[in-house]
């Protein structure tokens, strides 16, 4: 894989090593740094492991200076525009796209895994009725091993493939469960006739009362923003679920460890932020004060949905659902709700202020996404249960990958102590 290295000399002490230099289909060279400490005595410290990398994966590239987000290789704006989630789904699993053969049996595996057991509805009722969806998930997700045990032999691959199918089925049940049992009304059942996101949005809306009519503006774009959120690389909840799995727990520990991980502002709680902050401001004619405050370094504000840690020009993903965000809005009544016209505003003013331009703050998926679940009516305290079906498939894909990877290590990531030195014990009526 190289015949590069580079050699690394302490001027201190004299200590050398000689690390080889990797490179991946794209992307930087990486240096391999596995013996550093065996030879030379050091570590290397690199806070959010932001120059890390930490695994080798075929999954998912990203390019942030290009703006490039590619699954398996096919570039995000073909997918979005071509394929549905459950395409993608198979792609980002099994690393090709299928044929009309091999996507058919892969759907019916996938609908015949979406009902849940009986006995795990009766797990919901032990969670408080206002408790937040995305606790009731981790949770939830987490019992699963307790309920299908039968295949969690993860050095089987039949049993990964099994848990793989049963995780991306029975996540949109168990997250419209979690929400019918936060409003107190009773579990819808999956119907597999539907498609995976028409299937969602029923479980989600329709009661026993009466027909559901599937709004296919909703449809579309549920799948879209499926399709955009599926996988994203290295992030913060996928390192979880590789973490978490190094240790070989069970897959449904894993994604549970996965969905808290999103569950943090700074991550899958990105959009309800959005949405917070529109609340803040609450009207047009306050957009120029609250630029101001963005613009002003002593003022604690901050735009929410702008700018991004891995995209420096575009979030190629904005791109794409921005249009469909428009296509969304169009459908729905701005005196219904006043901030889809102040999101649209804010949104122009920040496109075209020179402050933000210069600094590549461009909204990003996090500023659509919540803005299109707002206008289909999904609660805010479920957007970020939303971002787990979707991300679903990416931690199982990369769950899959590291199990079957030979070289597959437990993760123990090294410190730099900064704590007292040795110092003797004293007792009580000596300190």
């Amino acid at each position: 894989m190289t015949n590069k290295f580079v050699n690394l000399t302490n001027s201190t002490d004299g200590l050398s090593a000689e690390l080889p230099l990797y490179l991946g289909t794209e992307g930087p060279e990486v240096l391999d740094i596995s013996t550093l400490y065996r030879d030379m005595g050091v570590f290397t410290y690199d806070p959010g492991f932001m120059a890390t990398a930490s695994c080798k994966s075929s999954i998912t590239y990203i390019d942030g200076n290009k703006g490039i987000l590619r699954y398996r290789g096919y570039p995000i704006e073909q997918l979005a525009e071509n394929s549905n989630y459950l395409e993608v789904s198979y792609l980002l699993l099994y690393g090709e796209l299928p044929t009309s053969i091999q996507f058919d049996i892969f759907k019916g595996n996938i609908c015949y895994h979406t009902m849940v057991k009986e006995t795990l509805k009766s797990f919901f009722g032990g969670f408080h009725h206002d408790a937040h969806p995305m606790g009731i998930m981790v949770g939830v997700v987490g019992s699963l091993s307790a309920f299908y045990h039968d295949s969690l032999d993860i050095h089987d691959p039949r049993h990964r493939e099994i848990s793989a199918h049963r995780l991306i089925a029975k996540m949109p049940t168990i997250a419209a469960a979690s929400y019918k049992h936060s409003i107190g009304e009773p579990f819808i059942y999956p119907r597999n006739d539907l498609d995976y996101c028409e299937n969602f949005l029923r479980m989600m809306f329709a009661t026993p009362c009466e027909d559901y009519q599937l709004d296919p503006v909703a449809v579309k774009a549920v799948n879209l923003l499926f399709i955009l959120h599926a996988d994203h690389e290295q992030n913060a909840s996928t390192s979880t679920v590789r973490l978490a799995g190094s240790s070989q727990a069970n897959p449904f520990a894993c994604i549970a460890s996965g969905i808290a991980s999103l569950w943090g502002p700074f991550h899958g709680g990105a959009n309800e932020a959005v949405l917070d902050m529109l609340n803040e401001i609450g009207d047009v004619s306050q957009i120029d004060k609250y630029i101001a405050k963005a613009k002003d370094k002593d003022d604690p504000f901050r735009l929410m949905g702008f700018g991004h840690r891995v995209y420096k020009n575009f979030d190629p993903r904005a791109t794409i659902i921005r249009e469909m965000c428009h296509e969304v809005l169009k459908t729905v009544s701005a005196e219904d709700n006043p901030l889809f016209e102040l999101a649209l505003e804010l949104e122009q003013v920040a496109l075209n202020d020179e402050y933000f331009v210069e600094r590549k703050l461009y909204p990003n998926v996090d500023f659509y996404s919540g803005i299109i679940y707002r206008a289909l009516k999904i609660p805010n305290n479920m957007l970020t249960v939303m971002f787990a079906i979707a991300r679903t498939v990416g931690w199982v894909a990369h769950w899959l990958e590291m199990m079957a990877d030979p070289k597959q290590r437990i993760g123990r990531p090294r410190q730099i102590y900064t704590g007292a030195g040795e110092r003797d014990y004293r007792s009580m009526d000596k300190r």
